[in-house]
This record gives structure tokens, sequence and C-alpha cells, in this order.
């Protein structure tokens, strides 16, 4: 069963309070902060956002409009989002793509289409997507059984990396096996005998870790956002610098990597091709991520037209805006949870105070430890000078009930 949070049912009413929206209407799937960030730059085009989401406090449904409380696992949920929108587009990959074919058998618009979400959410199918289209990617095999495991990894050597096929990110669904001995601890965390779906990947030794926001129109025009470098920590992404530090012919193979590779999927909107750099100079795809994406939230204050912007525009099929930087650099440092509290933050004051750096929170009513609860972009003259305004921000913000 699922209920409608607000009391504005008509198909063409507007926000509570105000008047009818004078644009098209976007319905999301997901009411997290990517869909939070897209619904703001939705408004600022005159559309009406409609949100469905499991969550009643998710922090999309701040700044939506309307928000649909349900389970988007469901034909009945989505059914009723379609019914009051537009066009429909995700914050997540994690929505089965038949149930989106079947929006599309109804007349429904979905961007991206379920064709494309059927390439990419499933990883193993993804990457045989990508090296069907001649692009490199890691060696890797499917692992179907410990007996598949042990055939791959035979042919591939240790270290590798055994992945969950579907619903895995931020390191989640990822364990590295560096000798034969963490087969067994690797194949249980990760499910096998469960029966969850997984495949292996040679380890890449990678230098530095790429990724480029590609937004892609209805009709295949694109806006290429700087190649940059993101940071990880425990597996989460903790910085972006952008533009990435290094030569200009390993920045145009990036941009040409991912360009190609959201053609390969018949990408519409804005996606994350996040990559491997080796140290001689060999860029390999590393995943898809069919949406805007976290490597990409330094866009909306560094970019002409941030991916948010750009990625309501191609679903609409309005034509795109500029991708170029605004700032010779900039760099976003996420605000993760350290433990479980309530997701008040603390230290304004003090971060507010430190110039050039903009504070996005994303209204999450619970912390947690390595959850994303907000992020701080800073643009500079070097990436020096952004990093060290945008860390001195963040570092200020905590969460709890004051004390």
């Amino acid at each position: 069963m699922h209920e409608t949070y607000d009391e504005t049912t008509a198909r063409d009413a507007g926000p509570p309070g105000g008047p009818a929206a004078t644009g098209p209407r976007l319905g999301i799937i997901g009411g997290g902060q990517l869909a939070r960030m897209t619904t703001i730059a939705a408004q600022q085009l005159g559309c009406d956002v409609v949100v469905l989401e499991k969550n009643r406090l998710s922090p999309a449904a701040t700044f939506a409009s309307h928000s649909i409380i349900g389970d988007w696992s469901t034909m009945d949920a989505l059914l009723e989002l379609a019914a009051q929108v537009d066009v429909i587009t995700l914050e997540n990959e994690f929505v089965d793509a038949r149930l989106l074919a079947g929006l599309e058998e109804a007349g429904h618009v979905v961007w991206p289409s379920s064709r494309t979400l059927a390439l990419v959410q499933d990883k193993f199918t993804q990457k045989q997507a990508l090296q069907a289209a001649g692009l490199p990617i890691p060696k890797m095999r499917a692992a179907a059984s410990r007996a598949e495991l042990l055939e791959a990894l035979a042919e591939l050597g240790t270290p590798a990396v055994l992945k969950a096929r579907r619903n895995a990110y931020d390191g989640r669904g990822n364990a590295t096996i560096r000798s034969l001995d963490d087969v067994g601890d690797a194949w249980k965390r990760l499910g096998g005998d469960e029966g969850n779906p997984l495949f292996v990947e040679e380890f890449f030794p990678f230098s530095r870790e790429l990724a480029v926001i590609i937004t892609r129109a209805q009709d295949g025009d694109l806006a290429a956002y700087p190649v940059v470098e993101t940071v990880q920590k425990n597996h989460i992404c903790h910085l972006v610098r952008a533009p990435a530090a290094v030569p200009q012919h390993v920045a145009r193979l990036a941009a040409e990597t991912a360009r190609r590779a959201v053609e390969a999927i018949e990408a519409v909107g804005s996606f994350g091709v996040e990559m491997f750099l080796s140290e001689d100079g060999a860029v390999v795809v590393n995943e898809l991520a069919p949406r805007v994406h976290n490597s990409g939230h330094y866009t909306i204050e560094a970019c002409a037209c941030s991916q948010f912007e750009n990625h309501v525009r191609a679903v609409l099929g309005l034509p795109l805006g500029s991708a170029d930087m605004v700032a010779p650099a900039a760099v976003m440092v996420n605000i993760l949870g350290s433990s479980k509290a309530p997701g008040r933050a603390r230290g304004f004051e003090q971060a507010l105070r430190v110039p050039g750096a903009h504070l996005h929170l994303y209204g999450k009513a619970m912390s947690g430890a390595g959850r994303k609860m907000g992020h701080v972009t800073a643009l500079g003259n070097t990436l020096a000078d952004a990093e060290n305004s945008a860390a001195a921000c963040a570092l200020h913000i905590t969460f709890g009930n004051p004390s």
C-alpha cells in the first residue's frame, strides 16, 4: 500500500499554496539527495516535480511540489507517478528495467530508457556492452558458482575483485581477493551461496581515479564536463578535483572514452563515467552510473550549466547548456556522517565563515557512519586554494542533537 503525502492530487495542480506550474511536470523515481538537487534545477526551469519514494522524510520531499509515498519496485506505484507527470526520470539504477519497459509500453515517457537501464544496472552486462563497443575494461569473468570463481582466478590471477552484478554502490558489493584463502569469505560476504549473481575482475593497478559527467540529449547532442580526479576513502568518494591535474593527452583520452561509453548505451540525461588511469597513461572504464553523479556535484557552482540542469534539459527534450567551467579550479568535499545520530547539522557558524565555500546539506533525518549528508564546493585560481577552502568548511560540520 502507498499513500499521497500531500493534498495535491489533481493532475494539473501546482505546488501547494502556489499557482499551477507553467512548464512540464517531471517525475523522479527516488527521493534522495540526487533527486533533491535535480528538483531544484527543474524548478528553475518552471517545472513541477513529483517524487516517488518509500520514505516520507526523503531529502527531495522538501522541494518537490508533490510526493508519492510508495514502493518503486511495484508497478502500481510507478503507474501512479506516471499518471501525474509528462516525463519520468530516476535518481538511482535500482528500479527494475522491466518495470520501466512496462511504463513505456503503456505510453509513458521514461529517460533514460528501459533499454539503457537494462544494459547498465547489471554491471557484468554493462561491461559486456562496453567491451562490445571496443572500450577498454579490466578483464572479467562471470562467477555463478565457487567452481567458476576458482576457474576465473586461475586465469586472472590474484589479487582480483569479486563484485555483485546488481544493487551495489560506494564499495558495497565488492570484495578484494588477495589470495585463494580469501575466496570463502568473499563469496559468503557477497551472498554467493544465496544466489546473488557475482562476477570477478582482474585487479587494475591504477595511479588515479578519473571521472567525467556526460549529458546526452535525445537527439544525440552532448555536453561533456571536464575530466575530474576523484579520491576515495573506504570506497566512498571523499573529494573531487576539477579539472584533473593530468596531461592534456590523458584528459582527451578520458573524455573520448566517456563519450563513447554513453553513446554505446544510447544514454539520455546526465551520466557519470568512472575510469582508472594507469601509471603508463592507459585508461579503462570502471563503471557507468545512469544518472546524475556524485563526481559532478561541483558543477552547481563551477560550471555555466550544472549536471542537474542539463539532465532536466535532456529528459525534457530541451537544448543543452554549456558545461564550461566558470573558474580555473573547483574542489568538492563530501560531508559524511560518523555515527548514527539525528541529522541536524552543527557547526554552521564556523563553516559559513570560510570564504568562497558553498555548503550543501541534504536534510536527511538521520546520520550514519559513512552516510552522505552533504557536500562543500569551493572555487579558486588553483586546485590547492579550492581544496583548502572546501576542506576547511566541511571540517566544521557534524551531526547530532545540540550538546
